[in-house]
């Protein structure tokens, strides 16, 4: 049975095929504090054993995601050996593989399977860096004050979680030019950073 802590953060529809998936390959799976950096990660502990991390999030398709990346790395590794790169081709092909099921069985609504699936055919390293996948997630979030950079206007200003205050400038590239407004010092923001409109 799946342990009732990891079935509290994942949609209802994914219960049963997750606990299937953890029955094939039995790992240690640890929900923790949300972390700035990443949603997850996967490591082989000395024991030998292996443990996947996932950050607790309440939106369930999110954290189902997360859990799925992670999962393909273990099977990439089980498969490969630990000398492959965690995000390459054969990383790519467990996780498609892993994937299909869901997006068969129809566990994530629409339109988010169908950007999902879009995003499956060149899978990222972080669901992050795929603007589109981050959109369609962002609707299955809480409500927020909080908007992404790109949905700010240029020349408006806007505060960082830390508390430092931007205007918004041109893009260049794929990040926005923000200039600091107590410093005045010009820094290369990502357009997917949620901030508080002021």
């Amino acid at each position: 049975m799946l342990d009732p802590a990891l079935a509290l953060y994942l949609p209802s529809s994914s219960i049963h095929m997750v606990e299937e998936l953890l029955q094939h390959h039995p790992i240690e799976v640890r929900i923790v504090k949300k972390r700035k950096t990443k949603h997850g990660d996967f490591r082989r502990l000395p024991n030998g054993r292996v443990q996947i991390t996932l950050n607790e999030h309440p939106n369930g398709y999110r954290f189902l995601i997360t859990f799925l990346h992670e999962m393909a790395h273990h099977i990439a590794f089980q498969k490969h050996g630990y000398s492959i790169r965690p995000h390459g081709e054969q990383w790519q092909v467990a996780y498609r593989e892993v994937v299909a099921s869901f997006l068969e069985a129809a566990v994530f609504p629409s339109p988010l399977d169908a950007v999902y699936a879009q995003h499956m055919q060149r899978p990222k390293a972080s669901s992050d860096t795929d603007i589109h996948l981050a959109q369609a997630l962002r609707a299955y979030d809480p409500p927020t004050n909080k908007i992404p950079l790109m949905n700010v206007e240029e020349g408006e200003c806007f505060a960082l979680d830390n508390g430092r205050r931007f205007e918004k400038g041109p893009q260049r590239r794929k990040r926005f030019t923000c200039r600091e407004l107590s410093t005045g010092k010009l820094y290369l923001i990502q357009p997917l950073v949620e901030v508080v409109s002021l």
